[in-house]
């Protein structure tokens, strides 16, 4: 495996913009790993100071898989690009085991753990929303199509957008990435790859449609109901009230031409902001790969009045069998979805 990393840097040495650290600079630079700002299944985050004065996050990753595919997926993707909304690779560190990627230090921690309420977070108002909507969809854009290869993410989900002192969003966390040709309509992926609940459904079932950056899409209009939602959407198949399906009850409520209020007292600009981000996310996570749009639609229809835009089709599966694991890869058991997207009876991943 560290072969494998070895042979890629050298490979790729000029074309990197990170800079390669020692093991004992990492240790300088994070104090003796004094200051630990998470941990995850990758490994441990530290806070760290640079001799320019500036502060970074050292991500030091545990025990690699796939011959060190994440590591040099990280380092390949962001390592080669700048964007304001991409979180910035300042350097890395390899030496046998011992494996670290250095980011820029994003103050303001995760998206996550200000929509979804815990005690003594910070409620973000509904223009802070909707900047982070906008913001995150420019990466993602970018992403697709702003490099001479599509950069596919595979893992857009709450967690993975950080926020800097500014809450200005970044994406973050490339070790699913994939990096195929801007002509590639579809991608070859051998497993599924990402977070349950924010894995679009061609990922399990092949006759849906192809692989391609629409995963991504779909990825973030489950983040976008998250945001909106203020909180982890719950099973569709819930029977209780309290565990109401969000996505399913918020386009029963737009429809209808109810207002959806995230905050009290909302103004009438805000509610039609928040009424802008629902149809979005709506489109975003239709169930077939075709009928949702591309980033950069995503981005012109955040950017339009809610007026100019067209509710979706209801974009749940219809499912005559609800699939057990085992099921996932048997398409037979899947009901193709009428016209009309009748009421949805199983969510992906929840």
């Amino acid at each position: 495996m560290y072969d494998n990393i070895e042979k890629y840097l050298q490979s790729h040495d000029n074309d990197l913009m990170p800079i390669r650290y020692s093991y004992l600079e990492i240790k300088k630079i994070t104090a003796g790993f004094r200051h630990k700002l998470g941990e995850g299944g990758f490994g441990l985050v530290y806070k760290g100071k640079l001799r320019s004065g500036r502060f970074a996050a050292v991500k030091v990753l545990g025990k690699s898989k796939a011959n060190g595919e994440d590591f040099i997926n990280e380092i390949a993707t962001i390592g080669r690009i700048h964007h304001v909304n991409v979180v910035q690779l300042i350097g890395f560190t390899v030496e046998g085991s011992k494996r670290a990627l250095i980011y820029e230090f994003m103050s303001n921690g995760s998206l996550e753990k200000y929509i979804f309420s815990k005690q003594g977070s910070i409620p973000l108002s509904n223009e802070r929303i909707y900047e982070i909507s906008l913001g995150v969809a420019r990466g993602i854009e970018y992403l697709h199509q702003g490099c001479d290869m599509q950069i596919l993410h595979f893992d857009i989900k709450p967690h993975n957008i950080l926020l800097n002192e500014k809450f200005v969003p970044k994406i973050s966390d490339f070790g699913l990435a994939k990096l195929y040709p801007t002509s590639n309509n579809t991608v070859p992926l051998t497993a599924a790859r990402g977070t349950i609940g924010y894995m679009a459904p061609e990922l399990f079932y092949k006759n849906i449609g192809g692989v391609s950056y629409k995963a991504d899409v779909y990825s973030f209009g489950m983040l976008l109901m998250d945001m909106v939602g203020r909180r982890k959407n719950l099973n569709a198949l819930a029977n209780h009230s309290s565990q109401i399906y969000f996505p399913s009850w918020v386009y029963d409520q737009v429809s209808a031409g109810k207002d959806i209020e995230i905050q009290e007292n909302a103004t009438e600009y805000e509610k039609k902001t928040t009424k802008k981000i629902i149809i979005v996310a709506l489109w975003c996570i239709q169930l077939k790969p075709s009928d949702r749009p591309s980033m950069h639609k995503v981005v012109e229809m955040l950017e339009a009045d809610v007026e100019s835009l067209q509710m979706p089709p209801r974009p749940f599966l219809t499912l005559q069998h609800i699939p057990e694991d085992d099921d996932k890869d048997n398409p037979a058991k899947l009901s193709d979805p009428p016209n009309d997207c009748i009421d949805s009876s199983y969510q992906f991943g929840r």
